[in-house]
């Protein structure tokens, strides 16, 4: 997601928060949650339930951040790192677990639910 724009709506603000509720009740009751971070993960849904993920996925490439560089560089005068805010540079700052070309999410995703499922049985 792009994030939840005020343009959309005050019901669009309002799906993030019972989302994040949804996600606590998962949590709850042991029940896993794989976020899968597309281009581009942004804004508000950044900053609430996209980096809630018992495994948080991404595609390679993918911008991922609150603010954009563009308004980020603006904002502090300074010129950002080369592959700031894309996954492969969040997964290497700790807020994204794996980089998954999206041909290989379905076998990624199944091997972790199959890896969870084992833990269930014990």
């Amino acid at each position: 997601s792009g994030g939840a724009r005020m343009q959309e709506g005050i019901y669009s603000l309002m799906q993030m928060a019972k989302t994040s509720t949804v996600l606590a009740r998962l949590h709850e009751k042991a029940l896993p949650f794989i976020s899968v971070l597309t281009h581009p993960t942004t804004g508000g849904v950044t900053a609430s339930y996209a980096m809630l993920g018992d495994v948080n996925l991404a595609e390679p490439g993918a911008l991922i951040g609150f603010a954009g560089p563009r308004v980020i560089e603006e904002t502090i005068k300074q010129e950002l790192p080369e592959g700031f805010q894309r996954s492969e540079f969040v997964q290497e700052h700790g807020m994204v677990d794996l980089v998954v070309d999206r041909r290989e999410l379905k076998s990624v995703i199944e091997k972790l639910l199959r890896h969870q499922h084992a833990g269930w049985s014990d």
